[in-house]
C-alpha cells in the first residue's frame, strides 16, 4: 500500500525478551452508506424511532406544521441550502434543475456553503446520514444536489 501506518501490514509486537509476536491489524470496515434523501413529511421521517440515523433538515426554511421535537434532528443545515435568490430563481421547475444544480454546487464550493459539505461528509463517515426536505419534487430537490456534493466529498 506503500503508507507509512498501512493497515494491511502485519507488525511484529515483542512480547518478551526473547521473541517477537506477531499482531495483525484489523482494516476499518466501509463507511455507511451515501447520504439518503428523504421528505420530512413522510410518515416514516416525523415521529418514527430512527435506528441511530445521523438526520439532517437541509432546507433553508422550517417545513409548515412540523413541530421541532416531532422531525428528531441531529442538525439543521441551513448554511447547506441553496440561497434564497438561488432558490426563488428556481422555483422548483424542473426545466431548470440542471441549471440549479451547477448553480448551487458553485454555491457549496464555497463560504459558508463549503465548510457544511465537510461537516456533512465528516458525519457520513461515522454514521447513515438522512437529509430531510419539505420540497414535493424530491428527485428535482437541493437535498439531491447536496447528497451528490456529499457523497463526492467523502
Amino acid at each position: 500500500c506503500g503508507a507509512v501506518f498501512c493497515p494491511h501490514v502485519v507488525s511484529p509486537v515483542p512480547t518478551s525478551y526473547r521473541g517477537f509476536e506477531t499482531v495483525e491489524v484489523t482494516v476499518p470496515t466501509d463507511p455507511p452508506p451515501s447520504p439518503e434523501v428523504r421528505r420530512i413529511y413522510d410518515d416514516s421521517s416525523v415521529g418514527a424511532d430512527h435506528d441511530g440515523d445521523y438526520r439532517v433538515l437541509v432546507d433553508r426554511l422550517w417545513p409548515r406544521g412540523v413541530k421541532k421535537e416531532a422531525a428528531a434532528l441531529d442538525l439543521w443545515a441551513k448554511d447547506a441550502a441553496p440561497s434564497a435568490e438561488l432558490r426563488r430563481w428556481y422555483g422548483h421547475d424542473p426545466d431548470l434543475f440542471d441549471e440549479f444544480a451547477r448553480r448551487y454546487r458553485a454555491e457549496l464550493a464555497t463560504e459558508p456553503g463549503a465548510t457544511a459539505v465537510d461537516s456533512l461528509a465528516r458525519a457520513s463517515h461515522e454514521r447513515h446520514v438522512v437529509f430531510l426536505t419539505a420540497t414535493k419534487d424530491v428527485a428535482h430537490s437541493g437535498a439531491v444536489v447536496l447528497a451528490d456534493v456529499v457523497s463526492d466529498a467523502r
